[in-house]
């Protein structure tokens, strides 16, 4: 299976990072307003299946690349997710620091800081759970675990109610199933993507089903729960992959396969924009809260790619979404790679 770009594919991460900046922009208006809008609504529907479709996704194509020598797969799958989280989360301590410190002191910003090596910090948990993913699928894999073993493992730790507390095992235990059944299921997946295309109003008729499903259980408040929790996230994703197949079939909202090939640069970068807008919107207080959050959303997922834009138009700040040279390990930097952004 070629890791070239795919169009359902990056539909899909279009789709999901678009709901991603959502919940963030949302629950961030919800909670500086102290009340909840219309919006709620969506960020609620979409909570079962947003981040299990984005680790899903991720774990497509790495049979490509798992049997690499370890050098070169730790520098692809550890060491560039490494570089853009350490980098990306000091420019958001940097911006937060002024409340950090004035909420609490010097000493205690400057300790969160460097806790945050350990532990994912804000919104950049993502990009830091997915190389301990990439690790332990390769771990598993050059040991000859067998995959069944593995899955269910992965779905058992899911469905087990691990709370420490401690981000980066709450989120691996939650996770990682889907990552992994990314990697294990990938020709079915793709053959699901072509069977949807062929089968319209079959794949429709499975969406409106899985809407009415999923919907219910979020209202019912039972979507959280053990095993629902687990189906209902492997379901979700397998409706994205559904309605990415047929949105590509339709061949309109060529925005969201754009967004899906820059999804790591919306990710990295909306922070900022998200916050500016919403202290903006809610001190001019002319808006209701749903139109508030989904302005604020609109704004977060453009900006980044307006960045990304000027930075291909001056050639400068190319740091920000590429590796330089010099965070590369020894004898893996190539000129290929050098020309691709953050992905």
């Amino acid at each position: 299976m070629s890791a070239r770009r795919v169009d359902w594919v990056d539909t899909a991460k279009g789709i999901c990072i678009i709901f991603v900046v959502m919940m963030h922009s949302v629950l961030g208006v919800e909670a500086a307003a102290g009340q909840t809008g219309w919006m709620h609504v969506v960020v609620a529907f979409a909570a079962p299946f947003r981040m299990p479709d984005f680790f899903l996704i991720s774990g497509l194509f790495l049979s490509n690349v798992i049997t690499r020598d370890w050098k070169l797969y730790l520098d692809r799958k550890v060491v560039h997710f490494a570089y853009f989280y350490v980098l990306w989360m000091t420019i958001q301590f940097l911006v937060k620091a002024p409340v950090f410190i004035e909420e609490t002191s010097v000493r205690a910003t400057v300790e969160l800081y460097f806790l945050s090596f350990i532990e994912p910090f804000g919104t950049l948990w993502f990009i830091y759970m997915l190389p301990v993913f990439f690790v332990v699928s390769k771990v598993a894999h050059d040991k000859g675990v067998p995959w069944q073993l593995v899955l269910a493992v992965g779905a058992l730790l899911q469905i087990a109610p691990i709370h420490t507390g401690w981000l980066l095992v709450d989120e691996f235990a939650a996770r990682f199933v889907f990552f992994y059944a990314g990697f294990v299921f990938a020709p079915q997946i793709f053959a699901l993507a072509d069977w949807a295309r062929e089968r319209i109003g079959i794949s429709l008729a499975c969406l409106l089903v899985w809407g009415l499903v999923n919907g219910t259980l979020v209202y019912a408040g039972w979507a959280h729960l053990p095993v629902i929790a687990l189906v209902l996230g492997a379901a979700g994703a397998g409706a994205i992959i559904l309605t990415s197949a047929l949105i590509v079939k339709w061949g309109r909202l060529g925005f969201l396969q754009h967004f899906g090939e820059n999804s790591i640069v919306i990710y990295l970068a909306f922070f900022f924009p998200m916050g500016v807008t919403r202290v903006i919107l809610l001190k001019l207080g002319i808006l209701d809260i749903g139109t508030t959050s989904l302005i604020v959303t609109l704004v977060a997922s453009v900006s980044p790619m307006i960045l990304f834009w000027l930075i291909r138009r001056t050639n400068i700040g190319w740091f920000l979404f590429r590796r330089p040279a010099w965070a590369y390990l020894s004898g893996t930097f190539g000129g290929k790679r050098q020309a691709q952004a953050a992905e």
